[in-house]
């Protein structure tokens, strides 16, 4: 027996084992996109009919001075029966104007709005929303609480559109569509619109036709008193994803979470990469506390919810292990290159062909389902992967583009080393991607970054970004790092 052959050949095998680690999440992602169609005759809208529940909306504030006002005003011009409508501000000891500017609320709109006052602050959001939940449930007026952020500003329809749902006794929660609505959007805010549009109105539609929702947004949750008592009449403060907590505990008592695409909420979010960074870190650092403590429910199917199911993890862990999968994929090819295995580059244009048409047709659908931000996003739509992707896109679907195609354009030869080098950049390009990206929040930071870093980001993709914030979570965890709360500074740049 030729040991050293078969010892190639099973390293061979692993090789590819590795590589189709990397297709498994673009796989995934198709699949959850092949069902967003199906929530057309697979929704809960049959359900649903107009109903009024007498709501508490409560509304943690820290700082919240330049925002809040505006917050307020919006919520009393609902298209919601006023005397069925309470706003509960909890001002987590503010050292700004924000204790004045809502004691000025509660005197304009007597009876609807409340400024609740902390006195220790700094606990994190959870905490700041546990006071303000324990004065509305002291009595029976409230039917339904609202969670929102202090910035946030609900279209006039959109809390109506939500409430219908609990028509349906079995609903005990409802998510609302957060869209970025900063009005002086820059690229980052424009590649977060569309990040929201793939991953609430496509994905979510995707995750209600499932049965199992993964997430609540932050700031537009709504919940009936029966779902809050359920779940303990508090928000879970040992984590630094208190929303997706309280969405796993809702769904394992039994009640359903429903996504409303149609109850859009406008939200500001962050226009620099470090405080993308900070944010996305403490939600990622958060979704590792959900995954090791639902350990239990993981791909164990149950009658009571739909958590369980092998479609809900498969989606679950290809975003949670998304940056790993990308690093395991390119280490197989890496490796089968030196190798010099003839499958090398079968297994590179299987992948890349695989990714990009997978990419083309997420982003053609979800640009449909919000025209309005794929119109001011258009620029992002095209170069969401990264422009290198994108080229290295166009290398799997035309082989010889690197070696004699672009070559003979420029009127120049590739030595064999020369070549192989290239080579290799291509095969290991998605690692490099999230190094660049880190590079980008670092260069950022100098006089040359606010030209240089949004050109380092069109070149490895937001995708990218998302990816290395995933990774630098991960080495948090290993270390042990201090998880804290970061807040997002809030300008008031929202506009309808």
């Amino acid at each position: 027996m030729n040991w050293f052959l078969l010892g190639t050949r099973v390293l061979e095998i692993v090789l590819l084992a590795f590589v189709a680690t990397g297709a498994i999440p673009v796989v995934v992602g198709a699949y959850s996109f092949l069902l967003i169609p199906l929530h057309a005759i697979r929704n809960h809208y049959s359900r649903a009919a107009p109903y009024f529940p007498r709501v508490a909306i409560v509304v943690p504030a820290w700082n919240e001075g330049a925002v809040i006002a505006t917050s307020i005003d919006r919520l009393m011009a609902l298209d919601y029966p006023l005397d069925r409508l309470r706003v509960y501000v909890v001002d987590d000891a503010s050292t700004d104007d924000t204790p004045r500017v809502v004691t000025a609320k509660a005197k304009q709109y007597p009876g609807s709005v409340f400024h609740l006052r902390r006195d220790k602050g700094g606990e994190g959001k959870a905490h700041t929303l546990n006071h303000g939940i324990r004065v509305v449930l002291e009595d029976d007026w409230m039917q339904a609480l609202l969670i929102m952020d202090a910035d946030v500003i609900y279209l006039p329809n959109s809390l109506r559109r939500m409430t219908r749902h609990f028509a349906d006794p079995r609903v005990g929660a409802v998510s609302a569509y957060v869209r970025e609505g900063s009005a002086d959007k820059n690229y980052l805010t424009r590649y977060i619109g569309l990040e929201y549009v793939l991953s609430q109105p496509a994905s979510r539609r995707a995750h209600n036709v499932l049965g199992a929702q993964a997430c609540l947004a932050g700031g537009a949750q709504l919940h009936t008193r029966e779902n809050l008592l359920a779940i303990g009449g508090r928000i879970d403060t040992s984590s630094l994803a208190e929303d997706t907590i309280t969405t796993f505990e809702t769904q394992l008592r039994g009640h359903r979470v429903v996504f409303e695409p149609h109850a859009v909420v406008l939200a500001e979010e962050p226009g620099s990469i470090d405080a993308l960074w900070k944010q996305r870190l403490r939600w990622a650092r958060g979704n590792v506390t959900v995954t090791a403590r639902y350990r239990k429910v993981w791909f164990r199917p149950s009658r009571t919810h739909r958590l369980g199911s092998i479609s809900f993890g498969l989606i679950w862990f290809s975003l949670y292990l998304l940056p790993i999968a990308m690093i395991v994929s390119s280490i197989g090819l890496i490796g089968l290159l030196l190798m010099h295995s003839d499958l090398a580059t079968v297994v590179f244009r299987a992948l890349w062909i695989l990714a990009a048409c997978t990419y083309i047709f997420m982003l053609g659908l979800g640009a449909q389902l919000d025209r309005r931000i794929s119109r001011q996003a258009w620029r992002e739509v095209l170069t969401f992967p990264g422009v290198i992707s994108m080229f290295i896109m166009l290398t799997a679907f035309f082989p010889g583009l690197v070696e004699r195609q672009i070559p003979a354009l420029f009127d120049v030869k590739f030595t064999q080393a020369g070549l192989f080098a290239l080579t290799e950049f291509i095969y290991t390009w998605i690692p490099f991607s999230m190094l660049g990206a880190l590079l980008a929040r670092r260069v950022e930071k100098t006089r040359i970054g606010r030209f240089l870093a949004p050109a380092m980001i069109y070149l490895v993709g937001y995708g990218s970004l998302l990816c290395a914030i995933t990774l630098d979570s991960y080495i948090k965890e290993l270390q042990r790092a201090e998880a804290k709360w970061d807040k997002t500074e809030k300008t008031g740049r929202v506009v309808l």
